[in-house]
């Protein structure tokens, strides 16, 4: 039990981090929140809690494999607040064509025979 809260512990913390950073400097919060350090985190945690290499070379692939798709995420937030959308119909757009994105994607690779 400890373990799972000492994970979430740090986990929230960098999330807190950057969001407090982005307050005074966008700049550096984008490097910082651009950082694999969900990966990091998840991949650590994974081999922490399994020991299984094999697990964690399957987490990197399918991680490496999703990047492209959330991708679209911070093209279509930006866009939609640029042309004066509020925020959570900005939000919300992003997210759903990201998720669309996501499906389209593993449609495609599954065509490929790639599967995740």
């Amino acid at each position: 039990m400890f373990y799972l809260a000492l994970k979430t512990v740090v986990s929230a913390v960098i999330i807190v981090a950057v969001s407090e950073i982005a307050k005074r400097s966008p700049l550096f919060a984008g490097l910082v929140a651009s950082l694999p350090l969900v990966s990091v985190l998840a991949i650590v945690w994974l081999y922490a809690d399994t020991r299984n290499p094999q697990q964690v070379i399957d987490l990197s692939r399918g991680i490496l494999l999703m990047i492209l798709p959330s991708l679209i995420f911070f093209i279509v937030l930006p866009a939609g607040l640029k042309l004066g959308v509020a925020f959570v119909p900005a939000l919300l757009a992003a997210i759903f064509v990201t998720a669309a994105a996501y499906w389209g994607y593993t449609v495609l690779l599954a065509r490929f025979g790639i599967t995740l």
